[in-house]
């Protein structure tokens, strides 16, 4: 004990010594942190001899921690960015000749078909044409017959033979030409889908070009996001994503569909685009949250990030360790790879089964008595 009384009035000393020394505050307490690493290791040893030869031991006052057993588990780095949910099919649907509106089929909020007919333009002109062109090619066809029959017989000419085919041809072209203007009298629906907004109203005029019906296809969306150049080379096709829509309340994991090329001008970043499983309930144009993973580590040492801390510009981790029969603390330098969700990979410095001091680290030395 005598021994361990010297040792205090030694470190007194050296405290009254370092105290008159110089103004550097900062190097004076990183002298004194050294110092008393020094001593209580000393300490340590000096009580396990005691102990060992059945000499009396002081009892020590151990700091009071909680540990936890490391063990290997998965880790993800990931990029985390916001999206947009949109649909592969969104369009405008327009006109295809110009006239007025005679009827609107269309509703929001209605399923259609592709091909179904949401709007008609006029085709009054249209399909008189066509009714007075099928008289005239119902009198066609019967003269072809006819002259085909004689022809057939040798009776009369040729010429008057193919002057009726070539009369019944040219009807039929023109039947034809008028049938396809009549379709395009008809605004129809060139995807399956939703009706999202329907902009024309009974006789209006419309013309090509104006947006008629906007039909989306919400069985068939992605999310969309840009993501900075820096991870140019770490974002992929295949790429696992964590997609988080606050507003649906739900969370679906999708792979990368789509890594864009270029990059853009303004922002620096470049597109990707996710698509989505059929059947989830999303709607286009929802906010999503997006962790687009680059590398996933199967077997990884994480710690919590805050029982890392920054000592002389290393990264520092205690750990209880067993000296005898007293547990003391660790300090162990360590290499962190990643930190995502507050969990850092710690590539160097730590193994599976170290009990890391996740509570009451602060302020700990190297070999200072702990009590778990």
């Amino acid at each position: 004990m005598k021994l361990t009384v010297n040792i205090f009035v030694a470190t007194l000393t050296l405290v009254a010594a370092a105290c008159g020394i110089g103004s550097d505050k900062s190097k004076q307490l990183e002298a004194l942190k050294k110092e008393q690493a020094a001593l209580t290791k000393e300490i340590a040893r000096l009580e396990s001899e005691l102990a060992a030869t059945g000499g009396p031991v002081a009892p020590v006052k151990a700091k009071e921690v909680t540990v936890s057993v490391l063990d290997v588990r998965p880790f993800d780095h990931y990029i985390q960015t916001q999206g947009k949910v949109e649909s592969m099919e969104n369009i405008l649907v327009s006109a295809k000749m110009m006239g007025i509106i005679t009827h609107v089929y269309a509703r929001a909020g209605e399923t259609v078909s592709k091909g179904q007919t949401l709007a008609q333009i006029d085709n009054s002109v249209i399909v008189r044409s066509i009714e007075e062109l099928k008289s005239g090619l119902d009198l066609a066809n019967t003269v072809y017959e006819r002259q085909k029959n004689l022809w057939s017989q040798k009776i009369g000419t040729e010429i008057q033979f193919l002057q009726a085919k070539n009369n019944k041809e040219s009807l039929e072209k023109r039947l034809a030409t008028l049938n396809e203007q009549n379709e395009m009298s008809k605004i129809k629906a060139p995807v399956s889908g939703t009706i999202d907004e329907v902009f024309v109203k009974l006789g209006e005029n419309v013309a090509p070009g104006m947006p008629a019906v906007r039909v989306v296809n919400s069985a068939d969306l992605k999310v969309r996001l840009d993501i900075s150049e820096s991870f140019v080379s770490n974002i992929h096709r295949g790429n696992k994503a964590l997609i988080s829509l606050p507003d649906a309340k739900q969370r679906i994991t999708a792979s990368v569909t789509f890594v864009g090329r270029s990059i853009d001008a303004l922002s620096r970043t470049f597109p990707v685009e996710i698509k989505l499983p059929s059947g989830s309930d999303v709607r286009p144009n929802m906010s999503a949250v997006v962790r687009v993973v680059y590398e996933s580590v199967p077997q990884a040492i994480v710690v919590p990030i805050n029982v890392i801390q920054n000592i002389n510009n290393e990264k520092v981790v205690y750990v209880a360790e067993t000296a005898g029969k007293t547990t003391v603390a660790r300090k162990r330098v360590v290499q962190v790879e990643g930190v995502f969700d507050n969990l850092a990979q710690v590539t160097q410095g730590l193994q599976k089964g170290d009990r890391i001091i996740t509570v009451g680290y602060q302020g700990l030395n190297d070999g200072e008595a702990i009590k778990l």
